[in-house]
């Protein structure tokens, strides 16, 4: 049985847990804003240096980047040329997503998947770390947000292509799209 917006329970848990990774990673932010803050001060009031404070900002900044990608993708947040975009249809605009996603998302996060297996998979055997010292030895944990990124946006990607497909063929009010106030909670 459809969800409020139309989708299955399966598809509408998948479109829910982006929706619920893109808001626990938005405090990402902040923990960087207050850790990239104790840096300044420490450096300029103390002269204190820390590699690994310096890092886990990279590490943070990193991961809201690659794993609210699909976040992104499920709000329509994406840049885009929408010189004409913007004044089709409903349904034109759902085409569009809908062969763009299909034609140019897909295929490229399938890349990005092959291309960075064996990237991640040296850094996994040898447990890279940072190559400066006191900082974090984690890199092939960075690395792995990668493929993590690519997968997700695939996932998000054909929620959206059903999504596109309820709109296309009438089924979903196009102004049904994802609203977070209706949502339910995982």
């Amino acid at each position: 049985m459809p969800n409020s917006h139309g989708l299955p329970p399966p598809i509408a848990a998948l479109d829910r847990c982006s929706e619920y990774l893109g808001k626990s990673l938005a405090w990402l932010i902040l923990a960087m804003m207050v850790i990239q803050f104790l840096i300044v001060v420490l450096r300029y009031a103390f002269s204190v240096n820390s590699i690994a404070m310096q890092e886990s900002v990279m590490y943070m900044h990193a991961a809201v980047f690659m794993l609210a990608a699909a976040y992104t993708l499920r709000h329509d947040g994406h840049v885009r040329v929408d010189i004409f975009y913007r004044g089709m249809s409903a349904r034109g605009k759902a085409l569009v997503d809908l062969l763009g996603t299909l034609f140019l998302l897909l295929p490229v996060m399938i890349f990005v998947i092959a291309t960075s297996l064996g990237y991640v998979g040296k850094s996994w055997r040898i447990l890279e770390g940072s190559p400066d010292a006191g900082g974090i030895p984690g890199v092939f944990l960075l690395k792995t947000l990668i493929p993590l990124f690519a997968l997700l946006m695939i996932v998000q990607g054909l929620v959206e292509i059903y999504r596109k497909g309820l709109i296309l063929t009438g089924r979903l009010d196009p102004d049904a799209q994802p609203d977070d106030a209706n949502e339910e909670h995982l």
